[in-house]
């Protein structure tokens, strides 16, 4: 809730995300994209973007480090294109944290501020990228990414080591700040403020001209908006789904096989015994003698326990080997050897004095080979069916590693080559509304829009033990802007909607300057002569709109987050969101919330503020370190940067 506010009334922290950005830079090369990171693309510019002290940030790094960023964002929003990525100004935010990154090792080595490789080995044995099944540290695991993208392992340590240099200085930055207790009063009291106002909206739409634009308008349109008619990336796969019942060498298990693993699982099929049991222990034999008796005279034995301030356990359907190495070897003999319904004890160990009831007996009797026939045969043919599968994806692999391509690699199990696409990187058929990928190329689409080359050839296990999918990216449509003429009718609605708004802007002042000489919201905007909705009446406190926030889990609505922010008997004008048209924010009354001394949301506040100040000093820190460390930009080297990545490498 006070993050919501801090939000509201427009605090700048978002720099605090830096951080994080900057404690967990190495860890995110060795954890998630690396390939990207190290790789980047091809050709890029080569000069320094920056300097920081005696150490450079050159075009590669930068390139390779907006690669691994775009790709984070993508696990959320798999079609953001490198484009989108650069337009929004991320290229520049990226070259931030990494010119930080390095003033703070420049500073900190400077400083004496180091790392052991011991704590380094430590980092990197808890990476979960290098971690085996059982959840250790696997050195062939490591060893093997390294070899597979290109990376070394000392720019991995150093990466690793940078980091912790920068941990080592910001952590203790921030730790113990505390906010005064009058200035969390005082943060509390405008959680519980009450706001009314109204808002009006002016949508774009309404203000559309009649007039219709003519080719050479709707031209020069999109020439000054390509962006805004990027296309996403386009995938064509073509695949090929092996099944283990596709193996057609698979053979029947044998009578002699069936026999061979009856024999060596006889245990199994053997006769066996379960017994419900309820016990407890007292610490005398002559307290244990007086409860059996009463337990032999009918008597409940959870009753006899209670009693005497004991509880008794129940252990059901329990074989004797387990009843034995839960309690004693003594008291299972005993226990397995009494019928259903006797008493057993008094039975001594090292906890003290055992009584029992044997609560039922179940006997399941022993099965015959014949009886268990079918089952071995079963389960038998499944195992050769994995076996099979394994030995088969194997074999695959060898293929793609010798070379083989995909339909030569599909010949030998008579598989039918399919293809699916253009797919973008979420799955969907490009240009076909609510088509998907096939299910069986769900689990493998991040990597195929991963690879930087076509006809690859991949194995993917996409069912445990039963199914692969053998596959590859033959076409690869880059992201750019759609061509004018196949999206005509795309460009002449956004022009619509562009002039639209700039009509609503306009009528938006114009019944702005009305209110300010004195008119009513309402009349002013009935002057505009249109059929606009009527204003809307907010009343709400601050404590609604954070409930608001948290239930839909979504971010606060600009105009609200206006009227929470503006001064009483003042309105304000709003861009809507995307060009759609303006709001107009009027803010009637402010009623200023109350609390106790001794309102626990004060403390609440105290809590969250001192960590809201625990990071300005943090991000303060940062800002010094950087000054002092001496940072020099080169812009003609980002440009180059900017524009090689975003797709306009040949454009001035």
């Amino acid at each position: 809730m006070l993050q919501l506010f801090r939000k509201i009334i427009g605090s700048r922290y978002g720099a605090v995300g830096g951080v994080a950005f900057l404690v967990l830079i190495a860890l995110a090369f060795a954890g998630t994209d690396v390939a990207n990171m190290l790789k980047g693309p091809q050709n890029s510019p080569t000069d320094a973007v920056a300097a920081v002290g005696d150490q450079k940030v050159d075009a590669a790094m930068l390139s390779q480090a907006a690669n691994s960023a775009l790709q984070n964002i993508r696990q959320e929003q798999p079609t953001v294109s490198m484009q989108a990525f650069v337009a929004a100004g991320q290229l520049e935010q990226v070259l931030d944290n990494l010119i930080d990154r390095a003033a703070l090792t420049v500073w900190g080595t400077k400083h004496g501020v180091v790392v052991s490789e011991r704590l380094v080995d430590s980092e990197i044995a808890k990476a979960p990228a290098f971690q085996g099944a059982d959840g250790k540290f696997d050195q062939k695991l490591f060893r093997q990414m390294m070899q597979q993208r290109g990376m070394s392992e000392q720019s991995v340590r150093r990466d690793i080591a940078e980091t912790l240099i920068a941990r080592q200085m910001l952590v203790p930055a921030s730790f113990g700040a505390t906010m005064p207790h009058s200035l969390a009063m005082r943060y509390a009291e405008l959680l519980k403020e009450k706001r009314e106002g109204f808002i009006a909206a002016l949508p774009a739409q309404l203000f559309v001209p009649a007039q219709t634009p003519d080719e050479k308008t709707l031209a020069a349109f999109y020439q000054s908006h390509r962006k805004t008619f990027i296309r996403p990336e386009r995938r064509t796969i073509r695949y090929a789904v092996l099944s283990d019942t596709d193996l057609k060498s698979v053979t029947a298990p044998t009578d002699a096989e069936i026999a061979a693993r009856f024999k060596a699982d006889a245990d199994k099929y053997a006769a066996t015994e379960t017994r419900s049991i309820t016990q407890f222990v007292v610490l005398t034999e002559a307290d244990a003698r007086a409860a059996a008796a009463e337990v032999a005279q009918g008597k409940p034995l959870a009753a006899v326990a209670q009693a005497k301030g004991l509880s008794a356990s129940t252990k059901v359907a329990v074989s004797r080997t387990v009843f034995a190495a839960e309690t004693s070897p003594a008291l299972a003999d005993a226990v397995f050897a009494a019928a259903k319904g006797a008493v057993v004890g008094p039975v001594k160990d090292a906890l003290g004095w055992h009584v029992a009831h044997v609560d039922a007996v179940t006997a399941v009797p022993a099965r015959s080979l014949a009886q268990v026939k079918g089952e071995i045969a079963t389960a038998l043919t499944a195992e050769k069916h994995r076996l099979a599968i394994a030995d088969a994806a194997k074999r695959v692999e060898d293929q793609f590693d010798a070379h083989v391509g995909l339909a030569d690699a599909v010949k030998p199990f008579g598989l039918a080559i399919q293809q699916a696409g253009p797919l973008t990187a979420d799955g969907q058929v490009y240009g076909q509304t609510g088509k998907a990928a096939p299910p069986e190329l769900a689990k493998l689409l991040q990597t195929a829009f991963a690879m930087d080359q076509e006809h690859q050839p991949q194995l993917a296990e996409i069912e445990a033990g039963k199914r692969f999918v053998l596959y590859e990216v033959q076409d690869i449509v880059a992201s750019a802007p759609a061509p004018f003429a196949e999206i005509k009718q795309d460009v002449a609605a956004a022009y619509a909607v562009e002039k639209g708004n700039a009509s609503a802007g306009e009528a938006a002042k114009q019944v702005l300057k009305q209110i300010k000489g004195g008119s009513d919201l309402a009349k002013a905007l009935a002057s505009l002569g249109r059929p606009l909705p009527p204003p809307q009446l907010v009343v709400m406190t601050r404590d609604q709109l954070a409930q608001m926030q948290q239930q839909s889990r979504q971010q606060v609505p600009p105009p609200l987050a206006l009227l929470f922010s503006m001064a009483q008997g003042t309105t304000k004008l709003l861009p809507a969101p995307g060009n759609r048209g303006w709001f107009l924010v009027s803010l009637k009354q402010i009623t200023p919330g109350v609390v106790t001394a001794n309102d626990p949301l004060i403390a609440s506040a105290q809590r969250e503020l001192g960590q809201v100040l625990g990071n300005e000093y943090t991000v303060a820190l940062r800002g010094a370190i950087r000054n002092e460390a001496g940072v020099t930009r080169n812009a003609a080297a980002l440009s180059a940067v900017r524009r090689q990545l975003g797709g306009t490498a040949g454009e001035p």
